[in-house]
């Protein structure tokens, strides 16, 4: 449960869109700790299942992840959660722990999480890597998260638990990333 498997990992990536993205106070902080979390999982084949909330008012994922998105399922949803669609692609991979991204922690983050755990999944936040437009209600959700049975971790320690070892060339691509 506190250990990152990439072999049963799947990350993903919970509606990173621009319109939702310009409010948040730690946009800059969660896009570059995604990008990071996305190269993990480039590096060590993890898939990727990115969420879109109602493109159609929210608007695409932002470009920084976007232009990064070849080959990973993009999955447009409007209710909350990512849940149960969701479920029945990670299943597809065949995978039992979650890494879990994106906006708001309090809303679509926290659901969908609440609903991963509750089939029976893994699931780890990196709290650095999730955001809400106010502090409390991200902090409040972290907690409720953690309560569930969510691991709530880092980006950094998810990336290092990963690597196991230094000097690879996993290692040579993702160091300077958290640096």
């Amino acid at each position: 449960m506190y250990r990152v498997f990439p072999e049963e990992s799947v990350l993903v990536i919970v509606d990173i869109q621009e319109r939702l993205m310009r409010v948040m106070p730690d946009r800059e902080q969660v896009i570059r700790n995604t990008l990071i979390l996305m190269e993990l999982a480039n590096q060590f084949q993890i898939p990727v299942i990115v969420t879109e909330q109602y493109p159609k008012g929210l608007g695409p994922t932002v470009p920084e992840i976007a232009s990064k998105l070849q080959g990973n399922k993009l999955m447009e949803k409007i209710t909350f959660s990512a849940c149960p669609e969701l479920i029945e692609l990670i299943k597809e991979t065949g995978r039992s722990q979650v890494l879990l991204a994106g906006s708001e922690t309090h809303v679509c983050v926290y659901q969908t999480v609440r609903d991963l755990l509750d089939a029976g999944y893994k699931v780890q936040v990196p709290c650095d890597a999730v955001c809400s437009r106010r502090t409390l209600n991200h902090e409040n959700a972290l907690s409720l998260m953690r309560e569930l049975g969510a691991v709530i971790t880092n980006t950094e320690t998810v990336v290092f638990d990963v690597l196991k070892i230094a000097g690879s060339k996993e290692f040579k691509v993702m160091s300077p990333l958290v640096k």
